[in-house]
């Protein structure tokens, strides 16, 4: 399989949720305006990226968080320049100057800030390969770190690298603030009880950072990822399903401690008629709050969730065209939390209905102006 376009017609969310679906094994080159980047997937999980906006490489990272002495770095570099196609992480490994797992850990935090300056690339080539050599000589990248033995799910990626694009944005208001001296009171942004400022509640500050990305999804597995980070802010674990007919099939999750998280809530398939206490959330079409009721499915859920019956949970339909098109299930275990105020994500629920209607139609209406050009000709 080879993959080429541009970042302007297919977004790196979009990307990523291919491969991982498909399970491709191969590396995804990206040359843009803001620089080079090179993410290689096992079996449609991360292993390895980096990028030119990174500092350094993975060995000045080891050097900084003092896991490597400036003697063993140097001499890292130095053996790279006689053997450019190994990387300095993997010589200081052959050195015996690091261990395999500090370079694990130091690689998924790199591979993670790799991810988080690539949501912010909007325009640039990419090209994806399953062969690994073919690519050698496109990458422009001066180190290629460390493959991490445990692949990172590029839904958990993309999500946390969204969430950390979020806090920074949150940060620089702090900081324009700072230096303004204008208060959040004078901005209009928060409300004075009795001399003191009124915390935001989570489910706001959420809706407010995050409706404005729903305004221009790129794709409808972008409105899936924006739902499941709404909801990650306020619970624990958490599942959307695809909701048909007959049966509810899972499109993503978050927050669930199981093995091969993502690929296995795809492969599940829970039959609606099974399941009264699902059922009639359906036919009412309105959010739950509070004990589930056990029945075949709720129980087969659980099991796939990892087990630990909830004292309540929150189950949300998300409508589209007149019917309900998804459902987002969420709890907080392990913990057993109470659940906290939802009325920022019920609200958020509606506008992305809305969203998918939006990009059901720019779908449809591409079909349409393809077929027409089929039969034209044209």
């Amino acid at each position: 399989m080879s993959l080429v376009g541009r970042l302007e017609d297919l977004a790196l969310s979009d990307i990523f949720q291919i491969l991982s679906i498909g399970k491709k094994t191969g590396t995804l080159v990206i040359n843009g305006v803001s620089g080079n980047a090179m993410i290689v997937f096992r079996n449609g999980l991360v292993v390895r990226a980096e990028t030119t906006q990174l500092d350094g490489t993975l060995g000045h990272d080891l050097l900084k968080s003092g896991a490597i002495k400036e003697s063993s770095l140097r001499m890292a570099l130095e053996v790279k320049k006689k053997l450019p196609a190994k990387s300095v992480a993997e010589i200081l490994f052959d050195l015996g100057a690091v261990n395999k797992d500090t370079l694990e850990k130091a690689s998924k935090k790199r591979i993670e800030k790799a991810v988080y300056h690539l949501l912010l690339w909007h325009d640039g080539d990419f090209q994806f390969e399953i062969e690994d050599l073919e690519l050698k000589d496109s990458i422009q990248i001066e180190d290629f770190g460390w493959e991490v033995s445990k692949g990172i799910s590029p839904e958990y990626l993309l999500m946390e690298g969204a969430r950390v694009h979020d806090e920074s944005a949150q940060q620089e208001f702090v900081s324009n603030e700072e230096l303004t001296g204008e208060t959040a009171e004078e901005g209009g942004w928060e409300s004075d009880w009795g001399g003191h400022v009124v915390a935001e509640r989570k489910d706001i500050s959420a809706l407010k950072s995050l409706t404005q990305e729903l305004r221009f999804p790129n794709s409808a597995s972008e409105i899936t990822l924006l739902i499941l980070r709404f909801a990650s802010d306020i619970f624990q674990r958490g599942v959307l399903f695809m909701a048909g007919e007959n049966e509810m099939a899972g499109l993503g999750q978050f927050g669930l401690e199981i093995e091969r998280a993502d690929e296995k809530i795809r492969e599940t398939a829970l039959p609606l008629k099974d399941s009264p206490f699902f059922t009639k959330i359906i036919n009412e079409a309105r959010s739950y709050k509070g004990p589930m009721e056990k029945d075949r499915v709720t129980e087969m859920m659980i099991k796939e969730l990892g087990g630990g019956w909830p004292s309540e949970v929150g189950v949300f339909p998300i409508i589209a065209e007149g019917r309900v098109a998804a459902m987002l299930y969420c709890d907080n275990m392990p913990a057993g939390e109470p659940i906290a105020e939802t009325e920022g994500l019920e609200i958020f629920i509606s506008q992305a209905g809305l969203a998918f209607e939006k990009s059901l139609l720019q779908r449809r209406l591409q079909e349409m102006q393809q077929s027409m050009k089929d039969k034209t000709g044209m």
